[in-house]
């Protein structure tokens, strides 16, 4: 990882919501400001004072459907896609340095993995029951099909790439039957992908579990398409023309996406844990919805005075998301002596601090509330120095 201090604030080059990469692209404001909502809602909806008191709109669906928190992951994997685009743009048109930035993909995609699987390990570093797949890992292998997709191949390709994706991925859950199982099926332990999970990586999936899981091997080719999606919405707002005409026809694709997500949710059922292709359709259309909303505001309108907490998040997206991931953990490690007896810190702020105030749910939430407030404090601080932690 690398650090950069420069000042002033960062406004003209672009990074990767993964990883970056210097470029003379303009950087979109929204972008970032987009990332980093999607980033703060990270923080939020992983961060509850009590796993047990949290509202609805904060879980996940539990199987098939699709709550706020569903929306973040995919947001997220939209926008490293069209951060894709600005990014490597240049390279694209350089073939013969092609290798060189396809090592450095690798590369960045590979720190990623490794800083999923330290958060996985940390603290115990157990080997043998480590949980394999991640958020960060998926991220990680998804940047790099992706970013390898946008650089080799042209448009008409990732079209057909994507659409190979989302058919094939709904034709092999749907129709073909599980070995050892039976007939194909949807449930949790007993789908393809599930079959997947367990059959390549038994005793390495997340312990809720155990059996499959929610970031598994088959799933993250559909989180590739979403990625893609991104990729060429990049593409689209990268080309010369009217600001206008783009995001007029960025707000349509979105609700043509968004509508035939929630049309092809009747055969194959929008479902998170799966990455279903109806998923994908349906999560990139409000990612377009929400990216073109915030273009025309930021960077058409030029309304930017309420952007800056959400630009302080977008801006060390990656650096926040691993160090809010790994705290808890150092916390949970510190322990306090109690009347009651030992309880880690967290448990002993929590208690000691929220729950006597408010309701079981609102402790719950101020205390995630408490986290983005942190984290602003101190993405501010770097924001202002221009420290951009580099994967």
């Amino acid at each position: 990882m690398q650090t950069t201090t420069s000042p002033p604030p960062p406004q003209d080059k672009t990074t990767l919501g993964t990883a970056s990469a210097t470029t003379t692209a303009p950087r979109l404001r929204s972008l970032d400001v987009f990332r980093g909502i999607t980033v703060l809602a990270m923080i939020l909806v992983n961060n509850p004072g009590n796993w047990g008191k949290i509202y609805p709109p904060l879980k996940h669906a539990a199987w098939h459907g699709c709550t706020p928190t569903d929306l973040v992951f995919p947001f997220f994997l939209f926008i490293v896609g069209v951060s894709i685009a600005y990014a490597l743009s240049g390279k694209k048109l350089q073939p013969e340095t092609h290798n060189k930035t396809l090592l450095r993909i690798v590369r960045r995609g590979l720190t990623l993995f490794a800083l999923g699987l330290f958060l996985a390990l940390f603290p115990t570093f157990d080997f043998t029951t480590v949980r394999i797949p991640g958020v960060l890992q998926r991220i990680g292998v998804v940047f790099i099909i992706a970013a390898a997709l946008f650089l080799k191949t042209e448009r008409k390709t990732q079209i057909t790439v994507l659409a190979v994706l989302l058919v094939g991925y709904w034709l092999l859950m749907m129709f073909v039957p599980v070995p050892g199982i039976g007939e194909a099926n949807l449930q949790p332990t007993t789908n393809m992908a599930a079959w997947v999970d367990n059959s390549l990586l038994p005793g390495h999936l997340w312990k809720f579990s155990k059996v499959w899981d929610p970031e598994g091997v088959l799933s993250t080719l559909p989180a590739v398409a979403t990625a893609l999606i991104g990729v060429l919405v990049g593409q689209w707002l990268k080309k010369i023309g009217d600001a206008g005409n783009k995001i007029a026809w960025l707000m349509v694709w979105g609700v043509i996406c968004t509508c035939a997500g929630l049309i092809w949710d009747l055969h194959f059922p929008i479902n998170k844990s799966l990455w279903t292709s109806s998923f994908v359709l349906y999560t990139a259309g409000l990612a377009m919805l929400g990216l073109g909303l915030c273009y025309w505001l930021i960077d058409v309108k030029g309304y930017r005075r309420f952007t800056t907490p959400f630009l302080v998040y977008g801006v060390n997206a990656i650096t926040v998301f691993f160090l809010s991931g790994l705290i808890p953990r150092i916390m949970a490690m510190i322990k306090v002596d109690t009347p009651t007896g030992e309880v880690d810190s967290k448990t002993w702020l929590y208690e000691t601090f929220y729950t006597p105030a408010l309701s079981p749910y609102n402790a719950s939430l101020a205390w995630a509330l408490t986290w983005i407030a942190f984290w602003m404090v101190i993405l501010y601080i770097m924001y202002r120095k221009n420290i951009i932690i580099k994967v």
